[in-house]
């Protein structure tokens, strides 16, 4: 697919390729890397076939943030290329323990909660980063994610049942274990537009499995939530995410990770998802729903996360936030924040994903000034920014939520 043109090798605007804007190594660009696996393919390569310590090498750095599926004139996706390298690689070498435990992060968070907050307190210890930088790779320097006692799910449940229902808001791991207060925010917008929403129990969207390669996992998961989603899909209800990566995951790779009936029912899901802010703009903006918001922030400078931007869902966010009374929005084209799920903990990754967000994200974050908010609807972007930037990214639905008259 490559063509060799090189659009890939920018560096002051869009996001397409992070890592190559952060080393302007050849082998880190999206080309560079399209090079290699062709290489890698036809047997030119030192040693034949996609075993190959090398191509290993160079596929290290990818983020998987899509953007060159979107950005690259010929849509060369290398993060899907990554995942069914990685797949093959694991398959054959065994697979790390570091990439199994954040492969599953959805069962070490169900762990993390139930025993939070003690165990909040041992991960965040001197010794328990010692123990997981050694035993997983997660460098000691980053602290994990907080868990919370009590998970959104449980919170949601206390609200009981008001009305009929009209969408389904997927309850994603990071929103469910560590930040349920996002939860609560979109679930109190939508009620305060009149919409009703339910939780529906489902399994993890699975990107850490696709992300770090364990497909046949990532499968017999899509699978699952074909089954747990297809009912309210089928019926015309929207099930509506606030984490763009587990969009992306549910939309674009379950129906790809499919066959037969199975994808046909994961396809009918896929159609059925919306990014939150995407859902709320559209039924304002079509005359469905809307909300009463005093003023609030004089800015709102706003960044996209990377599935978020490949699937072409920045726009909607910024036109639903510019609804805020006496509010500027701006739109940072900030790139990627360096994060990228599970990419930014590791020890091996800790000093590439700073420079990512050096770029322009952690300037920006850190040059607020009185009266401007930085949003994002990205963990893994929130998270970068409150290591680095000094400051604390909001998802817009909490954002929005404070603003309810």
């Amino acid at each position: 697919m490559c063509s060799g043109v090189g659009a890939c090798r920018k560096k002051l605007e869009g996001t397409m390729c992070p890592s190559y804007m952060a080393t302007r190594d050849e082998k880190d660009v999206t080309r560079g890397r399209a090079n290699t696996l062709r290489l890698a393919m036809t047997g030119r390569l030192a040693e034949a076939g996609l075993g190959d310590e090398g191509v290993l090498e160079t596929l290290d750095l990818c983020l998987e943030c899509r953007a060159c599926k979107a950005e690259c004139p010929v849509g060369v996706d290398v993060a899907r290329f990554k995942s069914e390298f990685l797949a093959e690689h694991w398959r054959k070498h065994g697979l790390p323990l570091g990439k199994r435990v954040l492969g599953n992060v959805r069962a070490l968070s169900r762990i993390g909660s139930h025993f939070a907050p003690l165990s909040n307190s041992v991960a965040s210890s001197g010794p328990g980063r010692w123990m997981n930088e050694k035993l997983f790779g997660i460098d000691r320097r980053r602290t994990p994610p907080a868990w919370v006692r009590e998970t959104f799910e449980q919170r949601f449940a206390k609200r009981g049942r008001r009305r009929a229902t009209a969408v389904v808001l997927f309850n994603d791991t990071f929103t469910n274990y560590n930040e349920p207060e996002i939860g609560m925010a979109a679930a109190g917008l939508l009620a305060a537009a009149g919409v009703a929403a339910q939780l529906i129990p489902h399994e993890c969207c699975g990107r850490p499995l696709i992300s770090t390669g364990q497909l046949d996992q990532a499968r017999a998961l899509a699978q699952k939530n074909a089954t747990a989603l297809f009912n309210v899909a089928s019926r015309g209800e929207q099930i509506l995410f606030l984490e763009p990566s587990c969009l992306s995951a549910v939309r674009e790779d379950a129906p790809a990770l499919l066959r037969g009936e199975e994808q046909r029912r994961a396809q009918v899901v896929a159609d059925a998802c919306m990014l939150f802010e995407d859902y709320l703009e559209r039924e304002w903006a079509g005359g469905r729903l809307s909300l009463n918001l005093k003023a609030g922030p004089s800015t709102v400078v706003l960044h996209g996360h990377c599935h978020q931007k490949a699937m072409g869902l920045v726009a909607p966010a910024k036109a639903l936030l510019s609804r805020i009374p006496s509010c500027t929005v701006v739109d940072l084209d900030s790139g990627c924040c360096g994060m990228a799920g599970s990419f930014g903990y590791t020890k091996d990754h800790y000093e590439v994903s700073r420079q990512i967000g050096e770029r322009r994200l952690l300037p920006a974050a850190r040059a607020l000034k009185p009266g401007e908010v930085l949003a994002a609807a990205g963990t893994s972007c929130r998270h970068q920014v409150a290591h680095f930037g000094a400051t604390m990214a909001h998802h817009p639905a909490v954002i929005l939520h404070s603003l309810i008259e």
